[in-house]
């Protein structure tokens, strides 16, 4: 009988915390994100690049840059398209986005990523990469609006 009674509870529990979680994600919205990024280094390397947020009809311009650490040599511009889902307003897609990683582009290549930054957003990206450029980094990238 006190089993049942303890599995009931942690049922009861486990419904609530579904539920709770269920219904924040209800609230949220998704949007498009088309952004280019240019990125150069020598063992420490630099980002910057500009964009575009479109969020419920409204467009609002991203300004981008990070760093990164690690085996990085030459240079490169990438050019991405996807989504960002798990936000509330247009400034939740604000915040710092850190990834690890490798890669190269002789001329062109291929890029996906999906990343998270502190509120939650999620940006699912894939587009082309152009340049002559080998990395294997830890980098981070902070999104901002204009």
């Amino acid at each position: 009988m006190r089993i049942s009674h303890f599995f009931r509870t942690g049922l009861i529990a486990l419904i609530a915390v579904v539920g709770a979680s269920l219904s924040s994600a209800a609230y949220a919205d998704s949007g498009s994100v088309s952004i280019r990024i240019f990125k150069a280094g020598f063992v420490i390397g630099g980002s910057a690049g500009s964009g575009v947020l479109t969020f419920q009809g409204k467009r609002y311009p991203l300004s981008i840059g990070g760093l990164s650490y690690g085996f990085t040599f030459g240079a490169s511009e990438t050019r991405f398209r996807g989504t960002v889902s798990n936000i509330r307003k247009p400034s939740d897609v604000a915040g710092v986005y850190g990834q690890a990683g490798a890669g190269a582009a002789v001329i062109r290549g291929a890029q996906g990523v999906i990343l998270t930054n502190q509120n939650g957003a999620v940006l699912s990206l894939a587009g082309e990469q152009a340049g002559l450029i080998v990395s294997a980094d830890l980098s981070g990238l902070a999104l901002s609006l204009k």
